[in-house]
């Protein structure tokens, strides 16, 4: 079967330990290292494919898409299937599609990394420091500060025990059943959304991005927030109300933001967010680790070779089985 691997950026699937999975199987891979948006392109490139694996969501997979891929058979997610991969549209093409699990392990390191940097003003003073200049600012420690995070899910929980390491009382918000397992944990859930803008000291977001949860984060959440406080996202950049962080940062509210994750990806020099004073950013790396990669293309890859072996694994829309 040929297999197609799109989104490439960093020439690291063919070192992975998991890559001879396919070879062994006898696939022919074809891998493209760009990032490539144009979908006509797109159709060139995947229109001999078998079978596509797509790293998270880099790109996106619709109706129109699909409807000039008659020999498509699998998609081969990393991860789960997102707002990326219309899976209905799959599922009415008859192209089956695998999804993988996940871990939160890499995604919680990375943003209590950006939290420690931006609060400490590390990259300011790294920067400085190799331009010649010793020690120009004032960071702040951890000690005390009230850690805010919204959704309570494996990455939620793990970055809460990192902050009580740190000295840190937690506050939650997000569901109900988010808020009762916080509480259950020893931690306060906020009394409100309001509240948990206005009392935080640190806020980092932990949810699910879907069409519910797009824009959560509003203009009048951050204009809650203190003028000392910092907003950290390494979910995804839909949630924040669009150019809602930009105006708040200009206004004070909030004083500072880490981000690893942007509306349009990669990221594009010009970006406002870039440039601001105010803002630590990271190339969406919440997830890009090789023990994260090994999990999540190892899947990825299994799934496929089982998928072509007749013992299909982790499939979404398993109606398309039976075509």
């Amino acid at each position: 079967m040929h297999i197609v691997i799109p989104d490439d950026y960093q020439h690291v699937v063919e070192t992975l330990d998991c890559y001879p999975l396919l070879q062994r199987a006898g696939h022919q891979v074809t891998l493209y290292h760009d990032a490539e948006r144009d979908p006509q392109v797109l159709v060139e490139r995947f229109r001999d494919a078998d079978a596509l694996v797509l790293t998270r969501e880099r790109t996106r997979i619709d109706a129109e898409l699909l409807a000039h891929l008659p020999r498509l058979k699998l998609i081969s997610q990393t991860g789960k299937a997102t707002a990326h991969l219309d899976v209905a549209a799959c599922t009415h093409q008859g192209v089956a599609v695998c999804e993988g699990s996940g871990s939160p392990v890499s995604t919680a390191e990375l943003t209590w990394t950006l939290i420690l940097m931006a609060r400490r003003r590390l990259k300011p003073a790294i920067d400085a420091l190799y331009a010649g200049r010793w020690q120009v600012n004032l960071g702040e420690r951890l000690d005390g500060q009230i850690l805010g995070i919204w959704g309570y899910g494996k990455i939620g929980q793990r970055l809460a025990r990192y902050g009580q390491a740190f000295g840190m009382p937690v506050l939650v918000w997000g569901s109900e059943a988010s808020r009762a397992r916080a509480e259950a944990d020893g931690h306060r859930a906020a009394a409100s959304q309001e509240a948990f803008f206005a009392e935080a000291d640190v806020i980092s977001l932990h949810l699910r991005y879907s069409e519910r949860s797009r824009g959560c984060v509003r203009a009048e959440d951050l204009a809650r927030m203190k003028k000392s406080a910092l907003l950290v996202n390494t979910a995804r950049a839909g949630l924040i109300e669009p150019g809602a962080l930009l105006t708040a940062l200009e206004r004070g509210h909030p004083g500072q933001a880490a981000l690893d994750v942007f509306e349009q990806e990669p990221v594009a020099p010009d970006d406002p967010l870039l440039a601001h004073p105010k803002v630590l950013c990271t190339p969406h790396l919440g997830y890009v680790e090789k023990h994260s990669y090994e999990l999540y293309f190892g899947e990825a890859f299994a799934n496929l070779v089982g998928f072509f072996a007749g013992e299909p694994t982790g499939v979404a829309n398993p109606e398309v089985l039976g075509r």
